[in-house]
């Protein structure tokens, strides 16, 4: 008699009966008998006889393999539904909160990718490294740029890597022809924040922490590029941006970012020129996005204690997840990409214009009004702060000079004071 065993059940393809059992927990054939039928029966009795159900005789260990699989399905049933209840919880290998002020360990070259191998394009998490290469690209072109528009100032670069993953890349210009300072930083991480600590540095109202338990720390894996370029003339404005993506291990993911512009004095022509860049990238996306990003950027660059804005904005978005991950990507890449098409001109036109000492110290005073707004409330420098980024990435932003004088006031009717009043009321510039 030919049987077959599949799934721990006999299966005769013979006519009659075949009993099949197991042993020592292991599938075997130790029993098979067959009646025959007589050459006498109806090919209707044949028939019957191949259809009728197999027969099979089941032993104790049987029974109790059986029992015990019920159990642990019904136990994993279980958990499932409690984490779907009461939230994920942080594996035993999801980094610290702090990763440390000292686990960046410095690099002669950076490695081709930051993201861990299983994150890569062919991975569990495609956008990631789609992300970063963006960004890498972008860093390239943009340090690029700026040095050829100043001339004599060359970017430094130093890297470094995480024993748990992730890493950056810092390019940072000093003491040029036309930049006091540049930087274009690039960073991966992986880490872990308190609840309580993503929201503070998040939108109010949106829940990052979504999927984990209450209380439980939330790992997650950040990528990023971020630049502030202060020029020497105070008629050369200073620039922002930075584009991100994050994800979290309870599910959720979004973008992130912007470009802003903060001038000393107002130019008409130049804030049509950046603002109208943006709004031509803006409009090649989504009709909605412009007058949203440049409404929340002002909303956003506000200095609470000084009742002004850091600037003349520009366009800011957060929590980006309301369509298409790829989607998404597109209008963030050609935001990233369209940096100095908006900022360059600017500079090109201002770098030789002169200017008085009065205006440069103005120009300080308002550099101390960027310093306070990115210590107190820029939500990059908080969570990198307290996450334990690398600091001299985190305050890369900071210029090299800045001015606070006590209870310095500006002159009625003066282009200080016309600068101020922008600040305190943002105006629609395209």
């Amino acid at each position: 008699t030919t049987a077959v065993v599949a799934n721990g059940f006999g299966v005769a393809p013979n006519r009659g009966t075949t009993r099949v059992a197991f042993r020592g927990g292991t599938t075997s054939l130790f029993a098979a008998t067959e009646e025959t039928t007589t050459e006498t029966e109806t090919e209707t009795e044949i028939e019957a006889e191949v259809e009728a159900p197999v027969e099979v005789e089941e032993t104790d260990e049987v029974a109790e393999v059986e029992a015990t699989t019920e159990v642990e399905a019904d136990a994993k049933e279980e958990e499932d539904t409690k984490d779907e209840k009461e939230g994920k919880k942080a594996g035993k290998d999801a980094p610290p909160t702090h990763i440390g002020w000292n686990s960046h360990n410095p690099v002669d070259a950076i490695p081709d990718s930051l993201v861990r191998e299983g994150d890569g394009p062919d991975g569990n998490y495609p956008m990631r490294a789609k992300f970063e290469k963006m960004c890498r690209e972008a860093q390239v072109s943009i340090t690029k740029a700026i040095e050829e528009i100043d001339g004599k100032g060359k970017f430094q670069e130093d890297c470094w890597t995480r024993a748990n993953g992730g890493g950056g890349m810092s390019r940072v210009l000093a003491g040029g022809d036309v930049f006091e300072k540049a930087g274009v930083n690039l960073s991966v991480v992986y880490g872990s924040m308190p609840q309580e600590a993503l929201q503070a540095a998040t939108e109010r109202g949106v829940d990052r922490s979504k999927g984990m338990a209450p209380g439980e720390r939330v790992p997650f894996f950040a990528c990023g590029l971020s630049s502030v370029m202060h020029p020497k003339n105070p008629m050369c404005p200073t620039m922002h941006f930075n584009y991100r993506y994050f994800e979290t291990d309870g599910g959720v993911w979004w973008f992130g970012g912007g470009t802003d512009i903060t001038p000393s004095y107002i130019n008409e022509d130049d804030m049509k020129h950046f603002h109208g860049t943006y709004k031509e990238v803006c409009d090649r996306h989504d009709p909605n996005y412009h007058q949203e990003f440049k409404a929340w950027a002002d909303r956003y660059f506000v200095i609470q204690h000084r009742n002004e804005t850091r600037g003349f904005g520009g366009i800011f978005f957060d929590d980006q997840n309301d369509r298409d991950a790829d989607t998404i990507f597109e209008f963030s890449k050609d935001a990233l990409n369209s940096v100095i098409d908006a900022y360059g001109p600017i500079i090109e036109n201002h770098k030789d214009d002169e200017y008085t000492q009065k205006q440069k110290e103005w120009q300080l005073m308002r550099r101390g009004r960027y310093v306070e707004f990115n210590l107190v409330y820029d939500r990059g420098t908080v969570f990198g702060l307290k996450t334990g980024g690398r600091i001299e990435s985190i305050l890369m932003s900071l210029p090299e000079t800045a001015r606070w004088e006590y209870n310095h006031q500006v002159e009625p009717g003066s282009p200080e004071a016309e600068f101020l009043e922008v600040c305190q009321h943002p105006k629609d510039w395209v």
